[in-house]
């Protein structure tokens, strides 16, 4: 009973992240493995504010002086997962950002040509009619053209 207010604070903190993690669960999309891995996680965390001496007797089998020790180390092991995972996510958004950017590019380059010159994009332009009537449409539709591209 000597610990129980930091023990209630902290179990309260553990459960308050577990209903914060499944109320975002469907938005987040995440993986089976992080799901189960944030479960333990939480579990365990319970476990460890209810009998901290287990902790350290699991420290004293794997050679750690104390419990507090191995509490850190898995933590520092813990920041460095989610360091790199949080890199990898958005070098991946990075890469579908940049995808994107250029499909649009070329598709609103192509409706500009097709608009433009009136011919779907990839498709050739016939010769230009001799007569000086149809000079005059080419002539127009080029001035026009280039106000609307100063504009």
């Amino acid at each position: 009973m000597k610990y129980f207010w930091i023990q209630l604070l902290l179990i309260a903190g553990s459960v308050s992240m577990a209903l914060v993690f499944i109320r975002t669960w469907g938005q987040a999309r995440n993986r089976a493995w992080k799901r189960i891995a944030f479960s333990v996680f939480v579990v365990v965390n319970v476990y460890a504010v209810l009998r901290p001496t287990d902790v350290t007797w699991v420290a004293h089998r794997l050679g750690v002086g104390r419990g507090t020790d191995l509490v850190l180390y898995v933590m520092v092991l813990a920041m460095g997962f989610l360091t790199l995972n949080t890199f990898l996510r958005f070098r991946s958004l990075e890469k579908k950002l940049t995808d994107l950017a250029r499909t649009v590019a070329l598709n609103e380059g192509a409706r500009h040509n097709e608009e433009r010159l009136g011919a779907p994009a990839g498709v050739p332009r016939q010769a230009a009619p001799a007569s000086a009537d149809a000079d005059a449409d080419v002539d127009a539709r080029a001035n026009a053209d280039s106000e609307t591209v100063k504009a």
